[in-house]
């Protein structure tokens, strides 16, 4: 039976203390990681290399992790099963629609998920604002790469070449004032799914006159945190986002 500090512990952690670390370490493996040895589990969790053990063995007798003969330790078939379960019932709309939800909440402008088709983008997911004066999109319709923030960015992490693409996968997003239609202004940031593939762009926009550079500017990292929780949700992780904060200027 678990004493009453344990029980505290768990209920201040809104779960199972065992079960999460169990999962930390499972979530310490990348897709560019065929095995790791203990000491780094241990690094990348935050755990003490004795409960990692203890968490790996255990793991490992469900299948979920494979001790290795040079002791690395790898991912097994059970954690392959889980992914492949998760890879047939995934449903993009219930994934991305939410963040669209509370990105256009923090907001309050429309937001839109946009994919890539040939040499045109098209609007898969699109939630509006809730302001009376905004940015009309249809989903489904189709729009210039070329023109746009949210176009400009997957031509950018799709390995366009020149000083503004290069500047936009610097950044991490990109802004446009009236490049596509005079009065629609929009801010963009990229989405990728496993191994860093580029799946499309998530954006607000709404009209110039509310939406301006400072305003756009503002509401970027807002946009960038919306794009890595999303791209993590894609990819099946639960991996914290990586921070990126705006900078101060802007030069289209």
């Amino acid at each position: 039976m678990k004493g009453s500090a344990e029980r505290d512990d768990d209920d201040a952690r809104g779960g199972v203390t065992a079960v999460s670390r169990a999962l930390m370490v499972l979530e310490a493996f990348g897709v560019n990681d065929a095995d790791l040895p203990l000491a780094e589990i241990s690094r990348r969790t935050g755990i003490h290399k004795t409960t990692v053990l203890r968490l790996a063995r255990t793991l490992a007798a469900h299948n979920y992790l494979v001790q290795k003969e040079d002791g690395n330790w790898r991912l097994g078939r059970a954690a392959g099963w889980l992914g492949a379960c998760y890879q047939a019932t995934f449903n993009v709309q219930e994934v991305v629609e939410p963040v669209l939800r509370e990105l256009s909440r923090k907001t309050g402008e429309s937001a839109s998920f946009y994919v890539r088709e040939g040499d045109e983008r098209a609007c898969l997911l699109r939630v509006e604002g809730p302001q009376a004066i905004r940015h009309h999109v249809r989903i489904g319709s189709t729009l210039p790469l070329d023109k746009g923030a949210p176009g400009r960015v997957i031509l950018a992490f799709s390995g366009a070449s020149g000083r503004p693409y290069e500047a936009i996968r610097q950044r991490g997003f990109h802004l446009s004032m009236g490049e596509r239609e005079p009065e629609v202004s929009s801010v963009a940031a990229p989405v990728f799914g496993l191994h860093w593939r580029l799946l499309g762009s998530i954006c607000i926009s709404g009209p110039t006159s509310r939406l301006t550079e400072a305003r756009l500017l503002k509401m970027a990292k807002t946009v960038v945190e919306a794009a890595n929780r999303l791209s993590y949700a894609m990819a099946g992780s639960q991996r914290p986002a990586p921070r990126i904060d705006a900078p101060a200027t802007w030069h289209p």
